[in-house]
C-alpha cells in the first residue's frame, strides 16, 4: 500500500468482507465499525498519495473489546484502520477462557466445540481465522498467551510497566496476537517507548532453560510434549542451545499471591514474599541464560462447559507478577487437533530477544 500497488479502501474492504461471511459461525466481534473504517482508509489513501510514508499504511487491525481504541493511537498513527472491537469473556461465569461476542459464544475455529481461551478470545480467533493480521491484546494472567497457544498464533506480553496499562494492580501488559512473527514485530516497532531496547544483531544460538511446570505447576503429558518438540526444533534450527542452570528452576507458586494483588483490601504481605522470592530466582536465572522456555498451557483447549481442575493460566501468570516479557509460538497440534504453544519468556525490557527467535523460527521451517 505505501508503493501504491493496494489501496487501503481495498484492504479493508476485504477484511469487512471476511468478517460478514466468518463471523456469525466464529462470534469473534463485539463490534465492527465499516463505515468508519472506510472512511479512515480513504484518509490513509489520501496520505499516501499526498507523499507521507506510513509504516503501517492501511493495515486492517481489531483492538481489544469496545475500550480497545483506546490504547491504540500508536498503530493509528502509524496507519492501521481498526475495523472493530473483539469479544471478551461475558457476564455469568467466574472462568475467563471463552469470549462473548455479538453473534454469540466464540468458538475455536479448529474446532468449534472447544474455547478459543481468553480473555482475548475474539482477537485470537480473528486473526487465526485470518480476518485480519493484527489485533490488539492485554495480558493480565495469560489473556494473550492462552488463546495465541489454543488458536496457533503468536501472541506476545510485553514487559509489565513498559507502556501505560489501565490495570491499577499492574499485573496487566498490552499485547499483541498476529499470524506471523514479522507482523508482532511491525507492531512493536509502531508502539514501544523511546526508551525502548534497541534491536541489535542477536548472537545465536541463544541460550535457554526448558522447565515443563516451573517447579510447582502439573501439566498435562500432551501440551508438554508438543512444545518440548516445538523447543527441539528450535534447537535442530541453531537458533537456541539448552543448557542446565547451576540449579533447578523451583518457582513459588503465583496463584496466591496474584489473588491476594488482584483483591482489594486483601492482605498483601504473602504476595510480596512470593514476588520478591521468584524474582530472586529468575534474575539469578537469566543473569546466565538468554531464555527460559516452558508449555504456554497445562492442558488443551477445554470445552464450552469451562475448565477441569487445572488452571489454564499456571504457567502464565508467574510472569505478570514477575513483569517479565513472553511470547507464545505455534508448538503444533494435540490428538483433538487443537493448537498448542510454546512460551518463550526473557529478560526485563527484552522483547528483541523473543521477537528475533520467533522471526528466525519462521524463517527456518522450525514451527509446526
Amino acid at each position: 500500500m505505501r508503493g501504491g500497488a493496494l489501496r487501503a479502501v481495498e484492504v479493508v474492504s476485504g477484511a469487512l468482507e471476511r468478517i460478514h461471511r466468518a463471523d456469525p459461525v466464529l462470534c469473534a466481534f463485539l463490534e465492527v465499525w465499516a463505515g468508519e473504517a472506510l472512511r479512515r482508509a480513504a484518509e490513509v489513501d489520501a496520505r499516501v498519495a499526498a507523499g507521507e510514508r506510513l509504516p503501517l499504511a492501511g493495515v486492517p487491525i481489531a483492538v481489544k473489546g469496545r475500550h480497545g481504541l483506546r490504547t491504540a493511537g500508536p498503530l493509528l498513527t502509524a496507519g492501521c484502520v481498526a475495523v472493530g472491537a473483539t469479544s471478551v469473556p461475558g457476564p455469568g461465569t467466574p472462568w475467563q477462557t471463552w469470549g462473548l461476542g455479538a453473534h454469540g459464544r466464540t468458538v475455536n475455529p479448529w474446532r468449534s466445540d472447544r474455547t478459543p481461551g481468553g480473555s482475548c478470545a475474539g482477537a485470537a480467533v480473528a486473526v487465526a481465522a485470518g480476518l485480519v493480521p493484527l489485533a490488539t491484546g492485554g495480558d493480565g494472567a495469560g489473556s494473550v498467551r492462552i488463546p495465541a497457544a489454543w488458536c496457533g498464533v503468536v501472541g506476545l506480553k510485553i514487559t509489565g510497566g513498559l507502556l501505560p496499562s489501565p490495570d491499577r494492580t499492574g499485573l496487566a501488559a498490552p499485547g499483541v496476537l498476529t499470524r506471523t512473527a514479522a507482523d508482532a514485530t511491525a507492531w512493536w516497532r509502531a508502539v514501544r517507548p523511546p526508551s525502548g531496547v534497541d534491536e541489535a544483531p542477536v548472537r545465536r544460538p541463544l541460550s535457554a532453560v526448558w522447565s515443563p511446570g516451573l517447579g510447582f505447576a502439573r501439566p498435562d503429558p500432551e501440551p508438554v510434549a508438543s512444545a518440548r518438540s516445538a523447543a527441539g526444533r528450535l534447537v535442530d534450527a541453531g537458533i537456541v542451545r539448552l543448557v542446565r542452570p547451576p540449579e533447578r528452576l523451583s518457582l513459588l507458586d503465583p496463584a496466591p499471591a496474584w489473588t491476594a494483588l488482584r483483591t482489594p483490601g486483601a492482605d498483601r504481605t504473602g504476595a510480596h514474599r512470593v514476588r520478591a522470592g521468584n524474582n530472586r530466582r529468575l534474575d539469578a536465572l537469566f543473569a546466565g541464560t538468554d531464555l527460559l522456555l516452558t508449555p504456554a498451557t497445562p492442558t488443551a483447549p477445554h470445552g464450552h462447559q469451562g475448565p477441569g481442575d487445572v488452571y489454564s493460566t499456571a504457567l502464565t501468570w508467574a510472569f505478570n507478577v514477575s513483569g517479565h516479557p513472553a511470547l507464545s509460538l505455534p508448538a503444533g497440534f494435540g490428538a483433538d487437533g487443537c493448537p498448542a504453544g510454546l512460551q518463550l519468556v526473557a529478560p526485563r525490557g527484552r522483547e528483541d530477544l523473543l521477537l528475533a527467535v520467533a522471526r528466525e523460527a519462521e524463517r527456518r521451517g522450525a514451527l509446526a
